[in-house]
């Protein structure tokens, strides 16, 4: 609901495994992706990994309901960022 009410982005695609996020970014080549860190098949990660190898522009923001601090991974896969869902809003995303 956030994506579409906010005014400058649009929402291409919504996503449901770590695998189909890939296959999305990659048919879709969108400007911004929100990954769940928390997935069905790969995690979110490990698929903004495989997003970025072959699309480098894209920017990936991790999710979470969970604490940064415990979350693997978060700081070696490339992502822009990492919000916690509740605090996910739009200056969060356009900033």
């Amino acid at each position: 609901m956030l994506i579409p009410a906010t005014d400058g982005l649009a929402l291409a695609g919504e996503a449901g495994s770590g695998e189909e996020a890939v296959a999305l970014a990659r048919d879709l080549r969108p400007d911004l992706v929100l990954m769940d860190v928390r997935l069905p098949g790969i995690n979110g990660p490990d698929a903004t990994r495989q997003i970025l190898a072959e699309n480098p522009d894209t920017r990936v923001i991790l999710v979470s309901t969970y604490e940064a601090t415990d979350l693997p991974d978060l700081d070696t896969c490339g992502a822009v960022g990492f919000l916690r869902k509740q605090d996910l809003d739009a200056r969060a995303l356009l900033a």
